[in-house]
């Protein structure tokens, strides 16, 4: 459908035909890993703020989940405010400088990342091989993003 509503008379340039086909594998890939958090109650956002945290095994500036989860500042704001009513995360003054503020996991934050983390690698595993090897290829050879 998308592909028709570029290849009108009107329309000289053809569509970008891998794009659509990239977003689209994409987005059916994440709808499969959106409803395998669902029992979790984490979404993809959260479990990307608690994956950094559980890999630095110690409280991180926000500023620092904000890069290592690839979203902005104010955003971090809100997620960790979301996860800190949840109880999986506290907010904890920092010891070297009074001004920072950073997010220390929880036992329940680690408990949930955890049962998160499997069910991602087990609604993983039932993608096919092939597309699997295709995505790590892709994700290793992309230059980091801007």
């Amino acid at each position: 459908m998308i592909n028709c509503l570029y290849r009108t008379v009107m329309n000289k340039v053809e569509a970008p035909i891998l794009t659509f086909q990239i977003l689209s594998t994409l987005g059916a890939i994440a709808s499969r890993l959106v409803k395998a958090l669902e029992p979790t109650g984490l979404s993809l956002a959260k479990f990307g703020v608690l994956a950094p945290l559980v890999a630095a095994g110690e409280p991180l500036p926000l500023s620092t989940l904000a890069e290592q989860s690839a979203c902005v500042r104010s955003n971090i704001t809100q997620l960790v405010d979301r996860l800190e009513s949840d109880r999986l995360v506290v907010r904890v003054s920092d010891p070297h400088d009074r001004r920072l503020v950073r997010a220390a996991l929880t036992a329940e934050g680690r408990a949930r990342h955890d049962t998160a983390a499997q069910a991602l690698v087990d609604a993983e595993r039932v993608l096919p091989n092939d597309l699997r090897e295709s995505l790590r290829r892709l994700a290793g050879s992309l230059p980091p993003a801007n």
